[in-house]
């Protein structure tokens, strides 16, 4: 490994989630050394809760560190190597109208799923966009990493409108059942785990489970899939048992009938809202839905955490911890720096890597990343099942940016159409009209 240090802005300075990111980074400072953060946001007074937190514990934990927050692109853009992007346009507030509006016509409601997540998507894309172009501006030889949700409908858009940016589109989703994976089989860390996967964000399935000697593990998988989902992956007792809300427990519940599908492959869970969407449905609070459980639940506890520290000067006996999942992220940095040659799941242009299926569709499968960015690893042709929901799924994704470069109400219009989560075309007029409504502040003009 080299000697050099890296700049690290982390965009978004006001996540929940950035505090567990900036710990990570300190965490694995010894081989990937970090000697300058910077937290950007648009958003200074939410920002500033949770920089002024981190400052005091950089100062007591990593003083060495150069830390910076700012609302400045240019201060917080120049002489970076890495932007880490993981920013929520309309927060929490938007969040709670995109899963509250399609409940109240009888759809699911979800972040990154159905109306909800094609709502959330024409507010990400410029969001992105706009963070992009600041480091192209400022730092153009710098990398982005991007899990900005939806991930999916961001990766598209970067592909159509922004093809030659260096940007690489994530997401922990599959990394999270990897970890549950290991855990159902007693392997303590789910790197030594090899797999195969393909399909779209949010949207794929695992075909292949070995451990780091070879043996298939998928077998036993399946069988704790087969009687309890994901279920069986969870640490029920002791700290971490706390920390899985009540919703994430009736998804990890319910992969077991998302398997049932086909059990030749193990899927991700975000699967249940497109072939389940009546039980989603059935199953929601149009009241209180997982947004105002973030809120009540993780938003809090964050914003509580560092206001208590911020308060007494001191981050001794607060309850900041590293974010486990953010390993992933500095895994990735650290192979586009050092030339690792690790494999990832990144979503990329299929280009092949799926031998049936559009090749200019963004796909998600296991590449080996390094200093040059990565190669995808081919994962052969897919099963008619899953080819026929990924075509599906994929023409939405392309309609929603179409809608967004063009401002076409006609496609938005198809693109709610088509989602396997609305069940006509009126309803998906009647949501969008709302949803135009709704984000009036936020999307492009639609005519």
């Amino acid at each position: 490994m080299s000697k050099k240090s890296y700049a690290v802005t982390i965009a978004g300075g006001g996540s929940t989630f950035t505090p567990g990111i900036a710990l990570m980074l300190l965490e694995e400072h010894d081989r990937f050394p970090v000697d300058k953060v910077t937290f950007y946001d648009n958003n200074e007074a939410r920002q500033e809760i949770v920089a002024k937190a981190c400052e005091i514990y950089f100062k007591e934990n990593a003083p060495w560190l150069d830390f910076t927050y700012t609302t400045d692109p240019e201060v917080a853009f120049t002489g970076t190597d890495f932007v880490l992007a993981h920013i929520r346009v309309g927060l929490y507030a938007m969040r709670e109208k995109d899963e509250k509006i399609p409940l109240k016509h009888g759809v699911l409601g979800q972040e990154t799923c159905g109306a909800g997540g094609i709502a959330y998507g024409m507010r990400s894309i410029g969001g992105v966009f706009e963070i992009l172009d600041y480091m192209e501006k400022y730092s153009p030889d710098a990398w982005m990493l991007n899990y900005s949700n939806p991930a999916a409908i961001v990766a598209e858009a970067c592909r159509m409108l922004k093809p030659n940016s260096r940007i690489i589109n994530i997401c922990d989703m599959p990394i999270d059942l990897m970890d549950k994976m290991a855990h159902m089989v007693g392997i303590k860390d789910r790197k030594e785990l090899s797999y195969s996967y393909y399909g779209l964000n949010h949207y794929g399935w695992f075909t292949e489970v070995y451990d780091k000697d070879g043996n298939d593990l998928m077998p036993a998988l399946k069988e704790h899939m087969k009687k309890n989902g994901y279920m069986d992956g969870i640490e029920m007792e002791g700290d971490k048992a706390q920390h899985i809300d009540e919703s994430w427990i009736h998804t990890f519940g319910k992969a077991k009938d998302v398997y049932a599908l086909d059990p030749e492959t193990l899927p991700n869970t975000y699967l249940k809202y497109y072939l389940f969407p009546d039980y989603v449905v059935a199953t929601s609070n149009p009241d209180f839905t997982r947004a105002n459980e973030v809120m009540e639940g993780r938003e809090k506890k964050v914003f509580g955490a560092c206001k208590e520290i911020i308060e007494k000067g001191t981050s001794k006996g607060s309850d900041f911890e590293a974010d486990a999942h953010a390993t992933y992220i500095v895994d990735l940095a650290c192979a586009l720096a050092e030339n690792t040659l690790e494999r990832f799941l990144l979503i990329v242009p299929n280009e092949g890597a799926v031998y049936n299926f559009d090749p200019t569709a963004m796909v998600e499968v296991p590449c080996i990343v390094g200093k040059n960015g990565y190669e995808k690893i081919c994962q052969g042709s897919i099963p008619q099942f899953q080819k026929g929901m990924m075509e599906q799924q994929v023409s939405v994704e392309k309609l929603v940016v179409q809608a967004w470069a063009e401002g076409s109400y006609q496609k938005l219009w198809q693109a709610l159409t088509l989602s396997a989560t609305i069940p006509s075309a009126s309803v998906a007029k009647e949501v969008l009209d709302d949803l135009i409504e709704a984000n009036k502040d936020y999307w492009p003009e639609l005519k």
